[in-house]
């Protein structure tokens, strides 16, 4: 019996070592399986009725098998070799599906299906490829900075963990870069891990910039074959600080140059369109060939007209690279003369200046107690009215806060001037007498009466405005009598004095002072009057010319007709006709 199972065995590995040449097997199959995932491998054999059992194995590189699975077709039992490499790894199912969990890069090989009878082998071929997708490729070892027209390396694209191994592609602006002699060097090498046998891809590029670089973003990408075909990974963008030589100095003025005044400070900054900019530079000041050495800025302190002039700056480095501006200093000067405070005599002349000083043209207004002049003032022969304040102001509308004013207090003074009138009431019982007074400072009023009579109203006085009013005294006199009024200030007494006859006796009154104001509207009233008369005696006169020239005109036409007709009478009748009508 054990003779017989013994022979039976080495029939059996008698067959299994020849089958691949006693049998051709089938055509190649290929399993795809990404890294990690579980291998299936289909058996791709129909089995037979007369099946023993069934075997993988997988071919080492010297083409020697390596038996891992046996199934019984009749104890339906599975066994799996000891291969450290698939322990617990294995799955050999009822139809002959082999599957390998966790896919290795060791895995990628060539394992055989067989199924074995009495008298055959049959074998099927399955060819496992193992696939991993690389980690996303990063710029690393980045440039800090680069420099125009200087070729320097700019990073490093790394994509790590892939199998198998791809290939590193750089990107300016999402244009594809090509190696270029002085201009783009590119270098690739991979390198594979000896445990995970996965490969680590690195692409180091050196670029030479230029200022076109600016803001352009580069980024790498890794393609590589996967299960399903090729794809693509890409990067994140990088941008890089391109530094670049200055190739002009511009100059700015604080606060701006059209509103600088007087007093004011001044900074100049200077500015360099280079990358990094320059932080040093040379100022050169009006009528100084010395520049002087700073940051980007210089401030001058309170300016002066003095100041007005050419500034410039340029490179410590490169002195002809300079920029130039100019600076007015604007200024205004008003001198105004007389000044302060000025009393004056009335009927005194007093002329008055308003003098500007200006970098350009200001404007002049004159000012009296608040009150916008029309035009400035000028006194030949002052009058109260004229005392009070003045301002003469200036400005420069373009310079804000630019603006220059002086006040003049005008005091009109005069001694006291008196006139008195009087007025008998209608009803015959009472007479006013009034005391006009004019002069500056105010004078006192007093009234004195000599003689008898009862006062019915004694001082009703008006206001005092321009250096005049009045003082008045109802009375009702039994006799005749004389009122005096004096009227006295600082710079004089004055005394006047009126006889009133009493209220029997009739007498002539004395008109009431007309006021400035209603002189105005009479003068006013006299030049209407004047005007109407001058234009109806210009309208007169026009007519007369007209009414010449007709007549004239009808003569001449006359004796035109006389001659032509040459008839002695009909020259008669229109010798009568003329006559009658000059008549």
């Amino acid at each position: 019996m054990a003779s017989k199972a013994a022979s039976s065995c080495r029939l059996v590995f008698c067959l299994l070592i020849s089958a691949a040449v006693l049998r051709p097997g089938l055509g190649w199959y290929t399993v795809n399986s990404a890294y990690g995932d579980t291998i299936v491998m289909p058996c791709r054999l129909s089995v037979p009725q007369n099946l023993m059992f069934g075997k993988w194995k997988y071919e080492k590189p010297d083409g020697s098998p390596v038996f891992i699975a046996f199934r019984s077709s009749t104890k339906k039992s599975v066994q799996y070799d000891d291969v450290p490499e698939y322990k617990d790894r294995l799955n050999l199912s009822e139809n002959y599906t082999l599957s390998i969990s966790n896919a290795k890069i060791s895995d990628e090989k060539r394992f055989v299906c067989m199924l074995v009878t009495e008298d055959n082998v049959f074998e099927a071929p399955t060819v496992v490829k193992v696939f991993k997708q690389p980690s996303k490729p990063e710029i690393v070892s980045k440039a800090p900075f680069l420099e125009t027209e200087q070729l320097k390396k700019l990073g490093e694209c790394v994509s790590k963990d892939s199998y198998p191994d791809g290939n590193i592609t750089w990107y300016r602006n999402g244009k594809v870069l090509q190696p270029l002699e002085g201009a783009v060097v590119i270098i690739f090498k991979k390198q594979m891990d000896p445990v995970t046998q996965l490969y680590i891809m690195t692409s180091s590029l050196e670029y030479k910039t230029t200022k076109a670089d600016i803001q352009m973003p580069f980024t790498c990408s890794v393609t590589y074959y996967g299960p399903s075909g090729q794809k693509t990974v890409y990067s994140e963008q990088a941008v890089f600080d391109i530094y670049y030589p200055t190739e002009q100095v511009t100059i700015q003025v604080l606060p701006s140059k059209n509103a600088i005044k007087e007093g004011d400070n001044i900074t100049l900054k200077c500015l360099g369109n280079g990358n990094p900019p320059p932080e040093e530079f040379l100022f050169y000041l009006p009528g100084q060939p010395e520049g002087i050495r700073s940051s980007n800025t210089y401030t001058l302190a309170d300016v002066r007209r003095n100041a007005t002039g050419d500034y410039k700056c340029s490179l410590i480095d490169k002195k002809s690279m300079i920029a130039s501006t100019a600076i007015t200093v604007h200024y205004l000067d008003l001198s105004l003369n007389p000044s302060g405070e000025v009393t004056k005599q009335i009927g005194d002349a007093l002329p008055v200046s308003c003098t500007i000083s200006a970098s350009r043209n200001a404007t002049v207004v004159w000012m009296k107690d608040n009150i916008r002049l029309r035009s400035s003032p000028s006194f030949s022969s002052l009058h109260y009215q004229d005392a009070g304040n003045y301002v003469c102001e200036t400005a420069l509308q373009e310079v804000e806060g630019l603006k220059k004013r002086e006040s003049l207090t005008l005091i009109v003074e005069g001694k006291p001037q008196i006139k008195m009138t009087k007025k008998t009431d209608p009803s015959g019982l009472s007479k006013t007498i009034i005391c006009h007074v004019e002069g500056f400072p105010k004078p006192a009023i007093q009234w004195t009466i000599t003689g008898s009579g009862s006062v019915i109203n004694q001082t009703e006085e008006s206001p005092y405005i321009n250096g005049r009013y009045y003082s008045k005294i109802i009375i009702s006199p039994e006799e005749n009598v004389t009122l005096t009024c004096t009227a006295e200030n600082q710079l004089e007494r004055t005394v006047n004095s009126l006889n009133v006859s009493a209220i029997s006796i009739p007498e002539h009154d004395e008109a009431d002072e007309i006021s400035d104001e209603n002189k105005e509207k009479v003068n006013d009233q006299a030049k209407l009057i004047v005007g109407i008369v001058v234009g109806l005696l210009l309208a007169a006169l026009v007519a007369g010319v007209v009414y010449w020239l007709y007549m004239k005109k009808s003569k001449t036409a006359s004796k035109h007709v006389n001659k032509d007709l040459g008839n002695l009478e009909e020259n008669k009748k229109l010798e009568e006709n003329n006559h009658k009508t000059e008549a």
